[in-house]
């Protein structure tokens, strides 16, 4: 005679990826229903990419070369930048998206819920990388059309550019996660995730660190941006890389494990 087979009980594992992947739905049909934050925020990259590519893209290849005007030099030596300046801008997205869930009360009903704690967090970041990837294809389409070539890049090139990409993705959604949870309401939390933005402009994106002004020299070279656009110009362009390869990867470690101590203690807090 045949024993009744018992229930197997999930386990904890188990039960925090099936509320992560709940949680990560409920992110991405939100970005479906609102397309609006993510379009406003992508608009950004593709206007500078036409504008310095249609508008300065003679004067700046002119300047950076040997004084011949080649607006695709400059295209190609501007994409890497651009699609590193997509990223910074679309967490910007999570930080705000982070605070309206934090503001309207929808963390303290999920507080309540017998869900893994984390899952909020873990949905938040995921569904922000998969909007970083999916906002760098379009931005990278944007500029294969106008013109960027990248023949030279093997398959294992390939495969860690976007690896790069993807690490910078999360480095920065944790950090834009921690100053959404940090923020009292959306707008304060668009505002303090700005620098998100701003420091790719600040760094070796549209000009080589050596040809700024002495005293700049230093902002530029001593930020996440400026080796990790290095990284992904090399990988994409076959130009050297040096040291800043480690120096990227570290710095999205670093800013990656920073983001998830300082979110997950900002979440953890007993509300007031």
């Amino acid at each position: 005679m045949s024993t009744p087979l018992t229930p197997t009980r999930p386990t904890r594992i188990s039960l925090a990826v099936r509320d992560s992947s709940t949680m990560l739905r409920r992110n991405l049909l939100h970005a479906r229903r609102y397309p609006s934050l993510t379009l406003n925020l992508l608009f950004t990259p593709v206007v500078l990419l036409l504008l310095f590519v249609y508008i300065f893209g003679d004067v700046m290849s002119a300047g950076l070369g040997a004084g011949d005007a080649d607006r695709s030099e400059y295209l190609a030596y501007l994409v890497p930048g651009i699609l590193m300046l997509t990223i910074g801008g679309t967490t910007i997205g999570s930080a705000v998206s982070v605070s309206n869930d934090m503001t309207e009360g929808v963390i303290a009903r999920f507080r309540t819920m017998a869900i893994h704690r984390g899952s909020v967090l873990i949905g938040h970041v995921v569904g922000s990388v998969l909007q970083c990837v999916m906002s760098v294809v379009l931005v990278g389409a944007v500029a294969v059309a106008i013109g960027f070539r990248s023949t030279d890049a093997t398959a294992l090139e390939w495969l860690a550019a976007f690896g790069l990409l993807a690490l910078v993705s999360v480095a920065l959604t944790w950090i834009a996660v921690g100053m959404g949870l940090s923020s009292p309401n959306a707008e304060a939390a668009s505002n303090n995730a700005l620098p998100l933005m701003v420091l790719p402009l600040l760094s070796s994106a549209f000009v080589p660190v050596d040809a700024m002004p002495g005293w700049f020299q230093p902002v530029a070279e001593y930020q996440p941006f400026t080796p990790a656009i290095e990284t992904l110009r090399g990988l994409l362009l076959g130009s050297e890389i040096g040291h800043n390869g480690w120096l990227a990867v570290a710095w999205c470690v670093g800013l990656a494990g920073l983001g998830y101590v300082w979110s997950t203690s900002l979440f953890n807090r007993d509300p007031k």
